[in-house]
């Protein structure tokens, strides 16, 4: 079950995590942002990551803070750096193979 992050817990929860994150820019408007977030639920198990949603509209300053301009929009986080991001719905494998969860 992921774990929703504010402005005011994202430095604890996803830049000091001691696994990878996946943060998931979403809104509950955007179709394509309910599609996909099973998807993510199930990478987020399989790979041994944390999954975290940020709210698109309650959280600007966090979209404007990574540039996301677009949802769903994707950060995979590794020692609290950016290391793959994702713009956009996608099949399971094509997310996998975008965040380099494969092979």
């Amino acid at each position: 079950m992921p774990t929703t992050v504010t402005e005011a817990t994202f430095q604890r929860e996803v830049l000091e995590s001691d696994i990878p994150v996946l943060v998931d820019f979403w809104a509950p408007w955007c179709a394509p942002c309910l599609a996909v977030a099973p998807l993510l639920e199930a990478l987020a198990e399989e790979h041994g990551l944390k999954l975290v949603k940020v709210s698109y509209d309650d959280e600007p300053d966090l979209a404007d803070r990574f540039d996301v301009q677009a949802i769903p929009n994707m950060i995979l986080f590794k020692g609290g750096r950016p290391a793959a991001q994702v713009l956009g719905a996608r099949p399971k494998a094509a997310l996998a193979a975008a965040f380099g969860l494969t092979g």
